[in-house]
């Protein structure tokens, strides 16, 4: 049954609620996956650098004609991870996801962790069209009408600061964003020197969004603990949605506690971050208000909803860091269902993806969900460059599986 007959029969009353098929039930076809290919696409971010922000797109094709399409990893992180995936059942996603994690000597780092990301976009993306449903469905729906969203650089509504953040909220972005007050032409940043103008800025934020509107910060990591705590406490008055990467991303886990307690602004988190091990502890002791995990990164959907129930048990919002179109697009999927605070950060506005037929429905500053199955791209193939072919398995690797079957480290 697909998702359109589906919806049908809901609609039908009691006699179809009590025939209808679960999303468990509907017939996914017999499948193994035959090849894995990855490509280069053109540049379309800012700042985008090889790893964390890799929009290489990824397919996993199937001997049942259904493709499932990825996005990030490199060359040398794909391979070993798409040689596990060889052969096997593409709808089994969370025995794929723990193989790819756990059959190599060391855990993955972030590296590998983006390219296991890729590939488990993917397989998503594979299943749902297999089922004819989005990959949100497959999550539990909707759980919101739109996603809230910013940009990382607003540049209407005038010449100053203030005018630009009122600007902002008239075109219906959620936030105004501004970094702790960069130089121009130099690379010297003083951080005591710097402060001041910060508050400054924070000050023009707060009169250009207005009572009701809302600014943030990002520290960009460029202070000391000390600096930090009185740059929190210099814009308190101003009230910032939050505060981005306050210390040091190597502080993170000893000064975000102290800073939590010594600060009332919200703070946020973790653009850097992978797995939920990088940060449970900061949400456990609720130190932190937001985390900024993105997709690839955390390792995919499969990983990222774990990370929403980690945050939903601690009420912590989620602002993921900007990241490639396809992966965008994903993150509407797995974060639409999510029940706290999400708000995208969001930089392709209005225009299009060129080598994407299909991408997102954006307008006056927030994201809308579509009904399209998988993840809802579709990728004009012949404006990609092809990099490399995995077709078969990669070496055999000693695993160990528990009684009933699980696998657990090797």
């Amino acid at each position: 049954m697909n998702r359109r007959n589906f919806l049908k029969a809901t609609a039908a009353g009691s006699v179809g609620a009590v025939l209808q098929p679960s999303f468990a039930e509907a017939a996914l076809p017999q499948a193994k996956i035959t090849q894995i290919r990855f490509y280069q696409a053109p540049n379309v971010m800012p700042l985008q650098i090889p790893l964390l922000q890799s929009n290489m797109v990824v397919t996993v094709e199937t001997d049942a004609g259904i493709t499932g399409i990825g996005e990030g990893g490199t060359p040398d992180t794909l391979e070993p991870c798409a040689g596990r995936l060889i052969g096997k059942n593409p709808f089994q996603t969370e025995r794929l996801w723990q193989d790819m994690y756990r059959s190599f000597h060391y855990p993955p780092g972030r590296e590998r962790l983006h390219a296991i990301g890729a590939l488990d976009l993917a397989l998503w993306d594979l299943k749902g069209k297999a089922l004819d449903v989005p990959v949100y469905e497959l999550l539990g729906g909707m759980n919101r009408n739109h996603l809230e969203c910013y940009t990382p650089t607003f540049v209407g509504g005038g010449k100053t600061l203030r005018d630009r953040a009122a600007a902002c909220m008239q075109e219906g972005w959620r936030l105004f964003r501004f970094d702790a007050a960069s130089v121009q032409g130099t690379s010297t940043y003083d951080a005591r020197e710097r402060m001041r103008q910060m508050q400054a800025d924070c000050r023009a934020a707060r009169e250009g969004v207005g009572p009701s509107g809302n600014f943030m910060v990002d520290f960009h990591q460029r202070f000391t603990f000390a600096d930090a705590l009185r740059g929190c406490r210099m814009i308190e008055e101003f009230e910032p949605y939050l505060v981005e990467d306050p210390v040091q991303t190597d502080m993170f886990l000893q000064d975000i506690p102290k800073l939590r307690t010594m600060t009332s602004v919200p703070l946020a988190a973790g653009e850097e971050w992978g797995a939920r091990y990088d940060f449970n502890k900061l949400v456990e002791n609720h130190d932190l208000d937001f985390v900024r995990c993105s997709l690839p990164n955390t390792g995919g959907i499969t990983e990222l909803i774990r990370i929403c129930a980690l945050c939903e048990t601690h009420d912590i919002g989620i602002v993921p860091h900007f990241t490639g179109p396809i992966a965008t697009a994903a993150q509407i999927h797995a974060l639409g269902p999510y029940t706290r605070s999400v708000v995208f950060e969001y930089n392709y506005a209005t225009r299009p993806i060129p080598y994407l037929d299909q991408f997102v429905t954006f307008k006056q500053g927030k994201l809308y969900p579509n009904d399209r199955p998988g993840l809802g791209v579709t990728v004009k193939m012949d404006q990609l460059k092809l990099l490399g072919t995995i077709s078969a398995p990669g070496p055999n690797r000693p695993t160990y599986y528990r009684p009933d079957g699980s696998q657990f480290t090797w």
